[in-house]
């Protein structure tokens, strides 16, 4: 016999399937344990015309990616879509796209209404008009961190960053020139601080590099500038110098290795984005929920089980325009830096 319990979870099921799901899903339930089940590849968007939120047309929150998502992300799943639905009155239904890239195909068709995404991930969706900003996270107490090129003092290439100003004290293009033909340090092939962003700056200034070294993380590039036998120059975050090993092993690093250029801070973290596809209207109430979500213990708790996040901030898409642009401009296919 089919219980009411049941039959609502043969409901929900049936309406994400004509949704055409392109990632394994989660159906989060308060009385049963889910296991994802891969689906096929939609052959078209859904065509629900019904009311977004309705129990015909449910949105769709996509937890973080995970091709085996744990029990506890499950649960935490669960408490921040009830707290959600409680709140906005909007029917909720939650996934686990198996990775970030699926999760971006499924923003684009329609099968993910509200998620959070990492900085390439967000800047890919947002140029696809498929998604809008509403919650930035915080870390260290900041929504946005920079970047820096260094040198050895040795090398005499002109510092044209003021440490005692904090502040660039020249033009882009005329900081940047002499480093035509030189051999750049990076950290990783990934790293918005240590490759991507960098790059986009020089490549925005008409500065074409010799040669490169990618060097596994960013006190290596300091120690690489440092020991001025690998490279000309490298890129950091702000202030990779003041890592408490290197300040160890080189007492007079701050000095030896100098910044010639700061990037300010434009670089983000996640953030908690919802569908374009949606009513404009549903942004400030849904963005509303997440706010009150994170002032529970119980909802802070699930935010940070499931997408990492301790603290957040309202955004406006506008705040990522110079991140995008020097992504871009680094020439670099954004997806293939997702990972």
């Amino acid at each position: 016999m089919i219980t009411p319990s049941t039959m609502k979870k043969i409901l929900i099921i049936l309406s994400l399937l004509s949704f055409g799901c392109s990632f394994p899903i989660q159906i989060l339930s308060a009385d049963a344990t889910p296991t994802p089940e891969p689906t096929l590849a939609p052959t078209q968007t859904p065509l629900s015309t019904a009311e977004p939120g309705t129990e015909s047309n449910p949105l769709i929150l996509a937890l973080a990616p995970s091709p085996r998502p744990t029990d506890s992300v499950i649960s935490a799943g669960d408490v921040i879509s009830a707290y959600i639905q409680s709140r906005t009155g909007y029917r909720i239904v939650t996934v686990i796209p198996a990775s970030e890239t699926t999760l971006l195909d499924s923003l684009s068709k329609g099968n993910a209404h509200i998620t959070s995404l990492s900085p390439y991930g967000y800047a890919i969706a947002y140029q696809r008009n498929d998604v809008t900003a509403l919650l930035a996270r915080i870390n260290n107490g900041q929504t946005f961190y920079g970047a820096q090129i260094i040198a050895n003092r040795e090398k005499n290439f002109t510092p044209y960053f003021d440490e005692l100003t904090n502040e660039n004290t020249t033009d882009l293009n005329s900081a940047l020139s002499q480093f035509q033909e030189k051999k750049a340090c990076w950290s990783d092939a990934v790293s918005p601080s240590g490759y991507v962003i960098p790059l986009g700056l020089l490549k925005q200034a008409g500065v074409q590099i010799r040669s490169e070294a990618f060097l596994d993380n960013q006190p290596s590039v300091v120690r690489a500038v440092y020991a001025d036998d690998i490279c000309d120059f490298g890129a950091t975050f702000i202030d990779a110098r003041t890592s408490p090993t290197l300040e160890a092993d080189y007492p007079d690093v701050m000095d030896k290795v100098r910044v010639i250029w700061r990037i300010p801070n434009i670089i983000p973290y996640e953030n908690i984005v919802m569908s374009t596809d949606l009513p404009f209207e549903m942004r400030r109430v849904i963005q509303r929920a997440f706010i009150d979500l994170m002032l529970t213990p119980e909802g802070k708790s699930a935010m940070q089980t499931v997408y990492g996040f301790d603290e957040t901030q309202v955004i406006e898409d506008s705040a990522y325009a110079e991140f995008i642009a020097l992504a871009n401009a680094s020439g670099l296919d954004l997806l293939s830096l997702i990972e």
